[in-house]
């Protein structure tokens, strides 16, 4: 109609107009409102952050704490993950299983994480602190 008229001046500003209106409600139609999930899964991480903190200081808790704190919460844990990193079970091979975790751990470390070590009767004694979990933890990683 604009051409037919003679207003070839206002043709540009017009089919902007529509062009831009048509983008946008394909924007809309599309896309909807984006501020919502975006919130909800920002909480979530938020969220899911804030666990792993609190569950990681009740783990340093248990490190600096005593030996049945250790043998009852860490131990199974780091038991558990050796013998999956490892696929060394200690139900099919004591002795190799022994063996794979002297030769990754040491000695020393090895006591920490060996499930037969565990004692009900040492349970008072001091457990070996946080430089020993975090020496654990950089061995399993390593694997």
């Amino acid at each position: 109609m604009v051409l037919g008229v003679g207003g070839r001046s206002i043709v540009l500003v017009v089919t902007g107009v529509a062009v831009a209106f048509a983008l946008l409600s394909l924007r809309w139609w599309f896309i909807g409102s984006s501020d919502e999930p975006v919130s909800a899964t920002d909480s979530q991480a938020a969220e899911s952050l804030e666990r792993w903190r609190a569950r990681t200081e009740i783990m340093v808790a248990w490190a600096d704490g005593n030996r049945g704190a250790w043998d009852r919460h860490l131990r199974p844990i780091l038991a558990r993950e050796f013998s999956m990193s490892t696929g060394h079970r200690p139900a099919k091979n004591p002795a190799a299983h022994d063996a794979a975790g002297r030769m990754l751990f040491g000695s020393e470390l090895w006591e920490w994480v060996d499930p037969s070590a565990a004692s009900h009767a040492r349970r008072d004694e001091p457990a070996p602190g946080r430089a020993a979990l975090d020496e654990i933890l950089e061995r399993l990683e390593s694997i």
